[in-house]
């Protein structure tokens, strides 16, 4: 997840050219990205406010001595860590910087093991404070409450917006907690029948016995109280926009009815001497391919047909990851927002999990999870499980299945460009996304699939 922070640099700077080429030699024989200075001077154009890294300094040094250099430094980011080198001599000075806001002293002369200790440290937070800070600022760039930007999701925003003025009839199809009432929300208000009602039905939670009227309403009267039937769901969506969650759900009986609503926009009520017309667009969503419950014979071939007039489709999470850091920054400062919360900041845990979660229950469980980190309450994610039980090799596999899927993501789904940025022959990639379950057709441009 290419949001949070990467690569990171130590800055080192000592006058003794042995000294420096020694730690030098060790830093990077521990794997750590480093650069050598020999004055303190030389390093400051080095520093910005975003620096991704820190610095490492002797102290006693011509010119511009380390306790100088780390002031300068703090000047332009004070969260940027400063790791101090000091003669014994120099000790009490070094446990006053700590209190000035050094990060760390290292008094010589010091193992290599201990220095590249340290220096790991100080990166860790260093990033830490890098990660919230984009998300704070990720949080100002939302437009919109379909929230990312990977493509898959500014094409399904640039689609709604087209359909929207369109005036048809559009079934979303959405794993759970996607956001397919969210979609049909935003169709709804970008189109001219915004003045009008949106009425949402969960086909799931309707009765059998109850389902038709309340859908299609009645003209009879109620033996208990006395008084005339309901005007139901679909009159009720008169001049605005029905939506049908779902749809797949719905009784055979009830979508034979549903059926004649769709072809001749006009409802018969229970008891009614006559249909009535409405004037209504029928959103329906579903959260399984509703073509596969077609050949099971669960749902009618022609309904189905006539609700497929668009199809649009809300990627999971786990096929743009690259929008989850952003989408959590959302429901961080939501929750805090509501709770009276001063602000967020996540761990150093709470970051693993983002990368290293698949989120089966997509935004919803991931709002759930923003909600229990603002309030410091255990997750039903089980953060800390997770992290002790996955293995080296799950941990290298979910690794290189995010990092492919950045790459589809920013290639558009295009092999030979995929081929290039990753650096691999064609049969290794297909391989890769194979093991992965990676489809590359899911990142492809192009328009929403139309019958």
């Amino acid at each position: 997840m290419s949001f949070f922070t990467g690569q990171q640099t130590i800055l080192f700077v000592d006058d003794d050219p042995q000294l420096r080429e020694a730690n030098l030699q060790s830093l990077d024989l521990a794997g750590l990205a480093v650069e050598a200075f020999a004055d303190a001077a030389s390093v400051l154009p080095r520093i910005a406010r975003d620096f991704p890294g820190i610095v490492v300094t002797d102290i006693r040094m011509p010119g511009m001595d380390g306790l100088e250099l780390r002031a300068a430094i703090h000047g332009v980011d004070p969260d940027i860590p400063v790791i101090l080198i000091t003669g014994h001599a120099d000790v009490p000075m070094a446990v006053r910087a700590l209190q000035d806001g050094a990060f760390d002293f290292l008094a010589k002369p010091f193992a290599a093991d201990h220095l590249a200790s340290a220096a790991r440290r100080a990166l860790a937070h260093r990033a830490l404070i890098l990660d919230n800070r984009r998300l704070v600022a990720a949080v100002a760039d939302i437009d919109s409450p379909l929230i990312g930007e990977s493509a898959g999701m500014t094409r399904l925003r640039e689609t709604i917006a087209q359909l929207a003025q369109a005036d048809i009839d559009v079934l979303v199809e959405g794993e759970t907690g996607t956001g397919k009432e969210l979609v049909a929300h935003m169709i709804h208000r970008q189109s001219r029948r915004s003045g009008g009602a949106l009425v949402a039905v969960n086909c799931a939670a309707l009765p059998q016995e109850l389902a038709e009227a309340e859908l299609f309403g009645s003209d009879l009267i109620d033996r208990a109280t006395g008084k005339l039937g309901h005007a139901g769901r679909i009159r009720s969506a008169h001049r605005g926009t029905l939506f049908l969650d779902e749809i797949d759900t719905m009784h055979p009986a009830v979508q034979a009815k549903l059926l004649r609503v769709i072809e001749e926009r006009e409802v018969q009520p229970i008891g009614a001497a006559a249909p009535e017309p409405v004037d209504l667009r029928v959103v329906a969503a579903t959260k399984i391919d509703l073509m596969d419950a077609v050949r099971a014979g669960t749902f009618r071939e022609d309904l189905y047909y006539r609700l497929h007039v668009v199809k649009l489709r809300i990627p999971p999470l786990r096929e743009r990851r690259s929008d989850i850091p952003q989408t959590f920054a959302y429901f961080l400062d939501e929750a805090a927002g509501k709770m009276g919360l001063p602000g967020f900041r996540i761990d150093d845990r709470t970051r693993r999990y983002l990368v290293e979660h698949d989120w089966p229950g997509n935004v919803r469980e991931l709002k759930n999870f923003a909600y229990s980190v603002v309030l410091d309450l255990p997750s039903d994610a089980g953060r800390a499980p997770l992290q002790g039980e996955m293995t080296l090799a799950e941990r290298v596999a979910r690794f290189e299945s995010a990092v492919i899927r950045d790459a589809m993501t920013a290639c558009g789904g295009d092999i030979a460009r995929a081929m290039t940025i990753l650096g691999v022959p064609r049969k290794t990639l297909y391989d890769k996304l194979g093991r992965h379950g990676i489809n590359p057709r899911d990142y492809r441009e192009g328009p929403s699939s139309r019958s």
